[in-house]
């Protein structure tokens, strides 16, 4: 079962690297920075917003 993301969160968070808005990937529970190329996880709805366990987006 997927979750959603609440919208006030999302309008909210940025890209910790870039600073720039995310976009919500509701399918893979992620926060995309596309500007970084970077995929953060949502956890149990918690977004985990270090570069560490960021994955790299696919070219």
């Amino acid at each position: 079962m997927t979750k959603t993301l609440d919208p006030w969160l999302l309008s909210i968070l940025v890209c910790p690297v870039t600073r720039t808005p995310l976009r919500w990937d509701e399918d893979a529970q992620e926060l995309i920075s596309e500007a970084a190329g970077l995929a953060y996880p949502v956890r149990d709805g918690v977004p985990v917003m270090l570069v560490e366990e960021a994955r790299p987006l696919d070219a």
